[in-house]
């Protein structure tokens, strides 16, 4: 009877373990949506319960607005290009940057301020939001603010990007505790990977078939194929009647 009764408490305690760890899974989410192709806002199911209530973002407010953003973890020559467009065709931008960019990039760093973007937390060390305790986020972002301020005089704006889009209910909880605002995208497409890059016209194409009122597009400032396709992608978008704006208005 005892060796039964054992058996079933360390069952039991195996359930428990199992049961929550599946639990804390499910809750984990890798940011997505579904495209539709018909120029509307796309779905993002079962995130918009996990979003709700966390000063989370993945399309902007104005729907006559559309607004760039460009994650920057490193650089690789492309980005002066990029910039050399914003300014040509007088778009403002957002820039999603790093710790290690910079630290290792503050003529670019500065570059962004001094040219009117919006300049905004990727985190320091671009680990993923959930594998972090609510006091370590907290110190990675600080971090990051600390460093942007002494480089720039300038104060990073409170909004966050997860790196890798790596995030769950409790990581949101707490950037809201802390005052920030988390800015996902609606519109994304493979152009991180330096070394498979598809070119200006399937930028342009994926862009511009998806594009929808207010959309908040995703890009990477090391993509060679962004740099070229760039001057038309903010044309084309001029055509259709948008304007530009940084997420500072959201």
């Amino acid at each position: 009877m005892k060796g039964y009764i054992r058996f079933l408490t360390v069952a039991l305690v195996m359930f428990t373990i199992f049961f929550t760890t599946t639990l804390i899974k499910a809750e984990a989410s890798g940011w997505g949506f579904r495209r539709n192709g018909e120029h509307l806002v796309p779905e993002i199911g079962k995130y918009q319960e996990i979003l709700k209530g966390t000063n989370s973002y993945y399309v902007g407010s104005d729907p006559s607005s559309i607004y760039l953003t460009f994650d920057a973890g490193y650089d690789n020559g492309n980005l002066s290009g990029i910039l050399d467009t914003l300014k040509e065709k007088e778009v403002k931008a957002t820039f999603f940057v790093t710790g290690d960019f910079v630290k290792r990039f503050p003529e670019l760093t500065l570059r962004l301020v001094q040219e009117g973007h919006a300049v905004a937390n990727h985190s320091y060390s671009h680990k993923r939001m959930t594998s972090l305790s609510k006091d370590d986020l907290e110190s990675d972002i600080k971090k990051l603010e600390d460093t942007f301020y002494n480089l720039t005089n300038t104060t990073m704006p409170a909004y966050f990007r997860p790196p890798e889009g790596d995030f769950d209910r409790k990581s949101l909880e707490y950037l809201t505790q802390m005052g920030y605002k988390t800015v996902f995208w609606s519109i994304a497409y493979k152009d991180w990977d330096t070394n498979n890059q598809k070119g200006a016209d399937s930028c342009v194409k994926t862009i511009m078939d998806n594009l929808h009122d207010g959309a908040i597009i995703l890009m990477h400032s090391v993509s060679s194929s962004n740099n070229e396709a760039l001057p038309r992608v903010i044309d084309a978008i001029h055509e259709k009647g948008y304007t530009f704006k940084t997420v500072l208005d959201l």
